[in-house]
């Protein structure tokens, strides 16, 4: 449902709430002046503007979390759980570059710093804003919703924002296109696999004599994780493989074209048909939605990233520019911290998904550009629809 709907299922408690954040003046006792107004206001894009202009990053890290995904409602449990994944703990991040500056001694009683608002708190100045509303009847009732025109100008309005403060380029001299080259060494692999016994460790990865002789096959070469190195949290054996054979892997068994039986990696009557025949159709879009759960758990807001990524990239634009704008949105997993997460397990993994061209630019170092599949598999166009 669009604000309009929505302000016509909400009593007029809530809706003078609504009027108060935008300083309506209108008839507080009539449902129809309070609607009106309210429509009337935050249809302007300077009060648009302004109302995002003053968000916090928690709240528009909140915001961001809502808007590209497919659901339409929300439980309140999964709405808390949003607030508390957009603290980043802001207040303890600093440059490492020098310590700070000590405080002068004052004979003033230092202020008491504002309290931090509760995760209900922020759910709660979302409804009043009308960005947020419970359903009106049933089950539904205990469900949030966020209206889709809303949705729309946020993304677009965000958009605009974040465009600002980009770099764009020409197209680079050099730059790597990969599309296609993760379904051909799919094929490589389940080649190798069929055709060799890979034996399987007790935690079943493969010795490492098998994995150097696959990534000596394969059409991106990568090298072994070093020694002691600190990986986990993005696929099955990632602690053992490089990023993207890492990935290779686990959707090979995803797709059920490999399976591990007793210590040894076999390939499946589905593996085999895959080596003799053409990638199946869809199967570019079914890689980048497993590598949209597979990332999840430790990128919460990977989806979102990806869609900024994808319309902020129309044309070649630098990596440093988007690493500015994106960062905030990034919260460091573990030992990955947001610069690696953005440029390694965002970045690159959509150049080997194909969805990105990565390119050297003489002036303006690394820059990026969505390919023409990249645009229709991100926007939910199949591949095998006409693409303009």
């Amino acid at each position: 449902m669009n604000l309009s709907d929505m302000l016509g299922y909400a009593d007029i408690q809530q809706l003078s709430r609504i009027a108060d954040v935008y300083r309506c003046e209108c008839n507080g006792h009539s449902k129809n002046e309070l609607i009106q107004s309210i429509l009337s206001t935050v249809s302007r894009n300077d009060v648009f503007e302004a109302q995002i202009g003053t968000m916090k990053m928690e709240d528009l890290r909140f915001l961001n979390s809502l808007l590209f995904e497919a659901r339409s409602s929300y439980s309140l449990e999964d709405l808390i759980a949003r607030v508390q994944h957009a603290r980043f703990g802001d207040e303890d991040i600093r440059e490492e570059s020098a310590p700070p500056p000590k405080a002068k001694r004052s004979k003033k009683k230092a202020e008491p710093e504002p309290k931090q608002l509760s995760p209900r708190d922020i759910i709660a100045k979302f409804k009043h804003q009308g960005w947020l509303f419970n359903g009106f009847s049933g089950p539904n009732r205990y469900l949030f919703q966020v209206p889709n025109d809303l949705k729309s100008r946020f993304r677009e309005t965000l958009r605009r924002k974040f465009a600002a403060e980009l770099k764009y380029t020409e197209e680079p001299p050099v730059y790597r296109d990969e599309q296609m080259l993760m379904q051909d060494d799919i094929r490589q692999f389940l080649h190798y696999a069929y055709h060799n016994e890979i034996q399987l460790t007790s935690d079943g990865s493969m010795y490492k004599r098998f994995s150097i002789q696959l990534l000596e096959r394969f059409g991106v070469r990568e090298e072994l994780p070093g020694k002691g190195e600190w990986r986990f949290g993005y696929g099955k054996h990632f602690n053992h493989y490089p990023n993207r054979m890492s990935y290779l892997y686990d959707f090979c068994h995803h797709a059920k074209y490999i399976s591990e039986q007793q210590a040894v990696l076999a390939v499946t009557t589905s593996g085999q048909e895959r080596i003799a025949a053409k990638p199946p159709q869809g199967e570019a879009e079914d890689m980048y939605r497993y590598w949209l759960k597979l990332y999840k758990s430790p990128i919460p807001n990977l989806l979102s990233l990806v869609h900024w990524i994808h319309a902020l990239s129309e044309e070649w634009v630098t990596v440093q520019s988007l690493r500015q704008v994106l960062i905030p949105y990034i919260k460091p997993y573990y030992y990955d911290g947001a610069d690696t997460i953005l440029e390694q397990r965002i970045i690159m993994m959509m150049v080997h998904l194909g969805l990105l061209r990565l390119g050297e630019h003489p002036e303006h170092g690394t820059v990026v550009r969505m390919t023409k599949a990249g645009r229709a598999i991100v926007s939910g166009i199949s591949l095998a629809e006409p693409v303009v």
